[in-house]
């Protein structure tokens, strides 16, 4: 009886094991007769289709007044009355200051004086002209007398020429009490007040007008990028805008896009040696005022058109020492990488300039399933929320100077 007790817990282990073993080889038996392999897996896909894209280059700008006067004192004296509210819009011809006018009346009197004496005079040198002819003739007076009588008319003549330049004169310089506005445009601040002495030797700024509406845009483009565009104008890559179709978008400082959209008027023919760059000047409209001048903004210039372009998302493109490659599902559901040719960025895709004819049916999403030569399900990508951002191994293709090319769709 004690032995018996002793090998009692020694046989229930073993039991144990052997009924563990046996369920074990039964689970291997089950999985054994499963049914075939798992399905393919799915992956999301876009088809690469050829569009009409144009060209935008991101460039920075500041903003100038398309007319600029500088309001100054032409006449010499007191201010005694400024017209303008500072900061408003004026009209061309409106008063903006008076002079004091008194010295300048005075000095059209005197101007008329002196040319009513020089008429007098011209008037009594002519009378005695003619009577000197017929005595000359009939040798009552001598040549040399007649002669004396025409150089004294001819010269009161001219005394009558200098007093009317004169009297000309003292009226200008009377119009000039009155200061009026040279152009149409915003007038800045006052820089003088009424008492104030001006004219004094030169000539006293009193305030500046700015034509606001439209406005210029300056912009900087590097020498390189502009030389890069135009070879592959030339090339037949890429098209022109047209001088007509030539849009500048203006980016303020927080980001967001003027409403009003302008047009590129010319590029600059010389490069600056100090910057290497080229000159573009725009034209804005600007009916609110809201730009002034001044301002440095950012702006996106069209300046040329690629027909047949092809355009995938960013994190559909994948990059690699060896340079950027997408995942193409052929017609067979397999999967085979191809390299291809993307350094345009557009928002947030790529701009494929080789690689890719159209038709093709890239993957989006589902990489970590689609290795090369597996059997894929492919299903169309759909962009669901905020644009997804690009892959950390895809970078935007940025040229020289800092200027980021980018395209938009027409």
């Amino acid at each position: 009886m004690r032995a018996l007790y002793r090998y009692t817990p020694l046989a229930g282990l073993l039991a144990a094991a052997l009924n563990l073993s046996g369920c074990g080889e039964q689970l291997a038996s089950a999985h054994a007769q499963a049914p075939g392999g798992m399905p393919p897996p799915e992956v999301s896909i876009v088809t690469a289709a050829p569009e009409r894209l144009t060209l935008t280059d991101e460039l920075p700008g500041r903003l100038e007044a398309t007319r600029v006067a500088e309001v100054r004192a032409r006449a010499a004296g007191i201010v005694t009355k400024r017209a303008f509210r500072e900061g408003s819009e004026v009209k061309a011809g409106e008063l903006l200051f008076r002079i004091d006018p008194a010295p300048f009346e005075a000095a059209v009197s005197s101007a008329q004086a002196a040319l009513a004496r020089a008429e007098a005079n011209y008037s009594q040198a002519s009378t005695t002209a003619q009577r000197y002819k017929p005595l000359v003739e009939t040798n009552a007076i001598s040549k040399q007398e007649y002669d004396t009588a025409l150089a004294t008319q001819k010269q009161a003549a001219a005394d009558v020429q200098a007093a009317k330049a004169a009297l000309v004169t003292a009226r200008l310089n009377l119009g000039y009490a009155t200061v009026n506005a040279p152009i149409s445009g915003r007038i800045g601040r006052a820089l003088v007040t009424e008492g104030a002495l001006v004219g004094q030797g030169t000539a006293t700024p009193l305030a500046t007008i700015q034509q606001l509406d439209p406005i210029y845009v300056n912009i900087t483009q590097s020498a390189s990028e502009a030389l890069k565009l135009r070879r592959a104008m030339s090339a037949g890559q890429l098209q022109k805008a047209g001088k007509d179709e030539a849009k500048v978008t203006i980016v303020l400082e927080d980001g967001e896009a003027y409403p009003q959209a302008g047009k590129l008027l010319f590029s600059d023919q010389t490069v600056d040696p100090s910057t290497g760059a080229i000159t573009l000047r725009a034209l804005v409209p600007n009916p609110d005022r809201f730009l002034l001048p001044g301002m440095y903004v950012r702006t996106r210039v069209e300046q040329a058109v690629r027909e047949n372009a092809i355009t995938l998302p960013q994190q559909a493109v994948q990059r690699t020492p060896k340079g950027a490659s997408v995942m193409v599902v052929g017609a067979d559901n397999k999967v085979t990488p191809l390299p291809v040719k993307a350094d345009t960025a557009l928002g947030n895709k790529w701009v494929i300039s080789e690689g890719l004819k159209g038709g093709e049916r890239v993957i989006v999403e589902g990489f970590q399933k689609a290795q090369p030569g597996t059997v894929v399900k492919a299903v169309p990508w759909k962009q669901t929320g905020a644009p997804a951002p690009a892959q950390p191994t895809a970078q935007p293709a940025v040229p020289q100077g800092g200027q980021q090319q980018s395209a938009q769709t027409k």
